[in-house]
């Protein structure tokens, strides 16, 4: 998934748009340069033709040129925000076990970094695309003036770009290490998050975690974000010198194989030079554009694992909780695969009857598997065998997100919202207070529209 099929999922109207005005303003940009080109040739700057074609030129190359950057900006804020909503949506719809194997830190990394990434790369596609247009039009204008020297620029060209290129799939290379040492640096500050009051009560497992794991982690990523940073360097000034490399041979070299009429060699020499710089605007997002590819890349693996997994979210009725007259867990089990190893944790076969009203204690030791069945029993967890049974009636893929909806629960790691939300009460404020009185915790927690 590249930067351009990333846009064109978004709108091909757009950037079909956006291509014909950058390509207009490409063109006129072209016949500009000829303008200038045959009134310094013919030392006729005073024609009104001239003068009034070249206005007219430039306000064409304006307007052409603002409307496809405009028409390029919002569609890639608009495509990014989608990236944004598709990659939340994929981690809703996905298996809790799964997202669990994945790790947040993978998440995390993905939904800031990744993200933060493309944002950036997108902000300089407007420019780059205008750019490419021009470049493309300038080429158009150097044939028509010579073939021969047409010829010769454009091997020239391809020569500088293939070397640039050389280079580039090297940086991508360690940039591509060095997010994936982004995983495990989100993996570490996540233990600092998390881990802080074990970090802080003991001063040897906190040294020991910060040399031998996140310094570690670090390190790995500054060098490899440093040798790419340093081949990218190197690719952009290679690139420039290469543009001015062929000016050079054009202006002193072609001359003296051919013979080559004075106006031609003029309009070649006033073309490249004004190509120099939409050609190290290009070389300079080259580093972003770069980065941006590592991160498509991880989203596409990210979405393509996640959208493998995801769940059938069925509709459910916003409505009073629903009732049942009994839960049953007939023979179900649960195993935990991990890479590496030949045996697996497994719980069950169990069978077991919840009928409304009864207050049950799930009792077991360390590592036995109580809150595995409770994410089974409440659904976040399905059964690799058997089956769960509510008044008779199986749960399926298509029933399973009604099913969890009879559940409230408050886990060991549980997250609290900040806002009270999915419950529409006018009195929702005074509902929360006189709930809070009766946890006497009205001192402790404060509602205010339905704000904690």
């Amino acid at each position: 998934m590249n930067l351009i099929w990333f846009l064109l999922r978004a709108s091909k109207v757009t950037v079909a748009i956006a291509a014909l005005t950058g390509a207009i303003s490409g063109a006129c940009s072209v016949l500009l340069i000829a303008s200038i080109n045959r009134a310094i040739s013919s030392n006729n700057t005073s024609s009104d033709q001239l003068i009034w074609s070249f206005i007219g030129l430039v306000i064409v190359t304006l307007f052409t040129g603002i409307i496809s950057r405009i028409l390029l900006s919002r569609l890639s804020q608009e495509a990014v925000y989608k990236l944004r909503l598709r990659l939340s949506g994929w981690i809703l719809a996905c298996p809790l076990r799964h997202l669990e194997e994945l790790g947040a830190n993978r998440l995390l990394a993905t939904l800031t970094d990744d993200i933060q990434a493309i944002s950036m790369a997108v902000f300089n596609i407007p420019f780059l695309c205008v750019n490419v247009a021009l470049i493309a039009g300038c080429l158009v204008y150097l044939c028509w003036l010579s073939g021969t020297v047409f010829v010769v620029t454009v091997i020239c060209l391809v020569v500088a770009i293939a070397s640039v290129q050389l280079l580039l799939n090297k940086a991508v290379y360690f940039m591509a290490l060095a997010r994936e040492e982004q995983d495990r640096l989100f993996k570490n500050f996540r233990a600092i998050t998390d881990g802080i009051k074990e970090l802080k009560l003991n001063v040897r497992r906190r040294e020991a975690f910060l040399t031998e794991e996140l310094q570690v982690t670090a390190a790995s990523a500054r060098d490899y974000r440093i040798t790419s940073s340093t081949i990218l360097a190197f690719a952009t000034s290679f690139g420039e010198l290469l543009l001015f490399v062929i000016l050079g041979l054009l202006v002193f070299g072609l001359p003296k194989l051919t013979a080559i009429a004075t106006p031609v060699l003029s309009g070649y020499v006033l073309t490249i030079t004004y190509l120099t710089r939409p050609m190290q605007e290009i070389l300079q997002t080259l580093p972003q554009l770069s980065q941006a590819s590592v991160a498509l890349q991880k989203i596409d693996t990210l979405g393509l694992s996640l959208a493998s997994r995801s769940e059938v979210i069925s509709p459910v009725e916003i409505a009073a909780p629903p009732f049942f007259k009994q839960i049953e867990l007939s023979n179900i089990t649960h195993s935990y695969h991990r890479e590496n190893e030949e045996s697996n944790f497994t719980i069950g076969p169990i069978n077991v009857t919840l009928n409304p009203g009864e207050l049950i204690f799930i009792v077991g030791g360390n590592g036995s598997g109580k809150s595995t069945l409770a994410k089974l029993i409440a659904g976040l967890y399905i059964p690799e065998s058997g089956q769960i049974l509510v008044d008779g009636k199986p749960i399926s893929d298509q029933n399973r997100e009604a099913y969890r909806q009879l559940f409230a629960t408050v886990f060991s790691d549980f997250y609290l919202f900040e806002r009270i939300l999915g419950i529409d009460l006018n009195n929702l404020d005074t509902q929360a207070r006189y709930y809070l009185r009766q946890l006497q915790l009205e001192h402790k927690v404060q509602v205010k529209a339905g704000v904690l």
